[in-house]
């Protein structure tokens, strides 16, 4: 059975990348779940449609991404792993999204390093920084 991932961010941000993972994995439209959270919607609101997206079948994993430590999002994303087979990981960009749907048949633990290194392996600076100077 493969892990089940949630993106809850910002909106637009959760379905944007979403739909980008669907371009590249089209067969996992099951497997990823996206929530984006408007500026006006409450914490509760968030939650409650966080929960009916997450019905799940018994003992099936879930990792959910999120944006911002401290807002709205990971907040609900927090109270969200307490109820289920979760992890949860925060700073949510395409190549750590990319790399776990690629690894989405490993396990929660392994799946959640995979997540981690890919948000990190996938930041780099590729120009060179100049000086001024010539």
């Amino acid at each position: 059975m493969n892990t089940r991932i949630l993106i809850i961010a910002h909106a637009p941000l959760a379905t944007a990348l979403r739909e980008c993972a669907l371009h590249v994995f089209p067969e996992c439209t099951q497997e990823v779940v996206a929530i984006d959270v408007p500026p006006d919607q409450s914490p509760e609101d968030t939650y409650a449609a966080a929960q009916h997206l997450l019905v799940t079948e018994p003992g099936q994993q879930i990792l959910v991404l999120t944006d911002v430590i401290g807002a709205t999002p990971s907040n609900v994303a927090q109270r969200l792993v307490q109820a289920h087979e979760s992890s949860l990981v925060a700073g949510v960009n395409l190549p750590m999204l990319l790399r776990t749907v690629c690894y989405r048949h490993e396990n929660l633990k392994e799946l959640t390093h995979r997540a981690l290194e890919g948000g990190t392996q996938g930041v780099l600076q590729l120009n060179a920084v100049s000086n001024g100077s010539k």
